[in-house]
């Protein structure tokens, strides 16, 4: 006997079947053990990436050009503001720290470019258009997709332990796809925290060009509105569907803390474009080396 489901989400229509026809309980399976075939190359990423050595590309387009249109025209370009921020975010510094900072990288590499002040970078902030890089493999492209949340405003953890919480903390939601095959985000989506996953996937698939084909989507439980877990039972259902491979994307989440477990702007505009310019540093580190790590048993 032949048991599926089937569903629609929006344009993808999904079927989850059991081929098998079986209902009952596995028992767990023993832990896998893994090892990682580049180390030599990833070890010595690990260390690029601490490295203070930055380029400065002289053909970089640091002024705004002139586009016609009415009003003051703006001095400094899209690319110069992503610069930056850059800065702020990879150092964590205030504004006005990142002006100087700028100053100081700009000097030592002998151009004489104009540095945009903490006001510009403020209000440039909440317009600006981040660019995320990201490589593309060959073949259809499978995502892994979760979310975490991230606070911008409340005490920290220590003094609302010791002291305990003076005012509410606030949270916005971080939701990520990626590529397992480069270990690049994908699509990002960036919501506040009473957001479901669920309703948030369609925007992410919608993120990808139209002229790559998407092959597989791996999420958690929380995007299964199926609830195929109950049916075939939870260590059957991860076992079938390559659930663990998730593990990569939570990794991405830390590093996506690992600029801070808090975000520094206060209106969704700019924490928006605070959370791009974290994703597109974190595919520049992917670009050097990723580790790969291959099932020995």
């Amino acid at each position: 006997m032949l048991v599926g489901v089937v569903a629609e989400l929006g344009p993808w229509r999904i079927h989850l079947a059991n081929p098998c026809g079986y209902t009952g309980c596995m028992s767990k399976p023993p832990p896998a053990r893994y090892r990682t075939t580049n180390w030599s190359n990833y070890n010595a990423s690990l260390r690029k990436r601490g490295s203070l050595l930055i380029w400065v590309d002289k053909e970089m387009t640091w002024r705004a050009p002139r586009d016609g249109r009415p009003g003051r025209p703006a001095v400094f370009s899209d690319a110069a503001i992503q610069f930056c921020l850059s800065i702020k975010v990879l150092f964590k510094l205030p504004l006005r720290q990142t002006a100087g900072m700028v100053a100081s990288l700009l000097r030592l590499a002998s151009l004489d470019w104009p540095v945009p002040d903490f006001s510009t970078l403020c209000r440039r902030q909440r317009t600006l258009a981040v660019q995320v890089p990201y490589r593309r493999a060959d073949g259809p492209l499978n995502l892994l997709v979760d979310s975490t949340g991230i606070k911008f405003l409340g005490d920290g953890e220590w003094q609302a332990r010791k002291h305990g919480s003076q005012r509410r903390r606030q949270w916005r939601k971080v939701h990520l796809a990626m590529d397992p095959a480069t270990s690049d985000i994908r699509a990002v989506e960036f919501t506040p925290s009473r957001d479901g996953d669920s309703p948030v996937l369609p925007d992410l698939l919608g993120q990808i060009p139209d002229n790559e084909p998407i092959g597989t989507v791996t999420a958690d439980g929380a995007y299964d509105t199926l609830r195929a877990t109950r049916y075939y039972g939870r260590a059957f259902w991860k076992r079938w569907t390559g659930y663990h491979a998730r593990s990569r994307i939570d990794a991405r989440m830390r590093c996506l803390k690992a600029f801070g477990e808090r975000i520094a702007a206060r209106d969704p505009d700019r924490q928006t474009a605070e959370i791009h310019i974290r994703i597109a540093l974190m595919n520049r580190f992917s670009a050097l080396c990723t580790a790969e790590i291959v099932r020995v048993a």
